[in-house]
């Protein structure tokens, strides 16, 4: 069997009812020139996703885990069992648009880029942006550039070079991920795109963002973010990330700018009685203090023979930002701003 150009991953969880309107979109826009495989990684569903699969979508390669593992685990098992060049990792609530593959891997035709980060509509109001790619920003939390504002902003956007491309959607050389590992599941279902963003920079490689491959997205149809365990997680996450990923020069100017956002997280967390999952998040990263030499090592490593010169676009968010981040549970102020 000939090598496909693309393969679609698409983990799941209890998502059936998602995945419908996935595929359908999927079996829409498929353009009939390229070749492409669909992996289902189905972690461990109880909602009969499997069989349903197997009746309605025989074409699919059913990859079907025996024990609930978590995002990470789901989408690195359907990763390992991509045969295709490039990959699209699609989050179970999203639907594709006319043309979004050949947009999706134009980019590609550059041998330094690892990842493309395609123009995220909220699904429910196309005329809204979800991402424009992710954002790093020296407070120490990541954000999706454009979160909330009109589309047609981004529409005309030209393609640019941005930090990282949103997991619910995004394309990578299957090279790239072979080179820097794929997802770390100490993540879980939080920043580990960003993890994996990071990764990619330190080996050199560039994430372009492509307005013309547009994505539509049920944003958090997965996930209640209002959960304290997942509170919870994405403090840790944002503590991991910002004492591991940033290089030395950029870390310790990043320091102060960290310490302050973090206070002022705490206080509004405490003014709306969410403070215990922030503060036990923030415990769990401290306890993990001693692996955060190991992982900068790791970051080393991938840049000793980068493939370009690792670059990191990184800034402070300006206060309108922070006040934004603030009123929403995931960070999602934007760093930058169409020209």
């Amino acid at each position: 069997m000939s090598r496909p150009l693309l393969s679609i991953v698409i983990p799941t969880y209890n998502g059936r009812h998602l995945l419908a309107t996935c595929l359908a979109s999927i079996a829409r826009h498929r353009p009939a020139m390229i070749a492409m495989e669909i992996i289902v990684a189905d972690d461990a569903s109880t909602d009969g996703t499997a069989a349903w699969l197997a009746s309605a979508h025989p074409d699919v390669h059913l990859l079907r885990r025996n024990q609930n593992g978590g995002f990470c685990a789901a989408a690195n098992a359907g990763i390992a069992a991509a045969r295709g060049e490039f990959i699209q990792l699609l989050n179970n609530d999203t639907e594709v648009t006319a043309g979004w593959v050949e947009a999706g891997l134009a980019p590609f035709a550059e041998p330094t880029v690892g990842s493309v980060a395609p123009l995220v509509l909220v699904r429910s109001d196309p005329s809204r942006v979800d991402s424009a790619g992710d954002s790093y920003s020296l407070l120490g939390w990541p954000t999706k550039r454009g979160h909330g504002q009109p589309a047609a902003l981004w529409e005309r956007h030209p393609a640019d070079l941005v930090f990282g491309a949103s997991g619910s959607s995004a394309f990578y050389r299957a090279s790239a991920l072979a080179r820097v590992g794929s997802f770390d599941p100490s993540f879980g279902a939080y920043y580990e795109d960003v993890d994996l963003a990071f990764r990619l920079r330190w080996a050199g490689y560039r994430c372009v963002f492509a307005p013309a491959c547009r994505i539509l997205h049920e944003v958090s149809a997965s996930h209640d973010h209002a959960r304290p365990e997942l509170q919870r997680r994405m403090a840790r996450n944002a503590e991991v990330l910002f004492w591991t990923s940033l290089p030395l020069p950029w870390l310790l100017a990043a320091i102060g700018p960290h310490l302050a956002f973090t206070l002022l997280q705490a206080g509004w967390r405490l003014v709306r009685g969410r403070l215990g999952p922030f503060i036990l998040g923030k415990l769990d990263a401290l306890r993990e203090l001693p692996t955060f030499r190991r992982r900068r090592r790791a970051r080393l490593d991938l840049a000793r023979s980068p493939i370009a010169r690792p670059h990191f676009p990184l800034s402070i968010a300006a206060l309108a930002e922070v006040r934004n981040h603030l009123r929403r549970p995931r960070a999602s102020f934007c760093i930058s701003q169409p020209q």
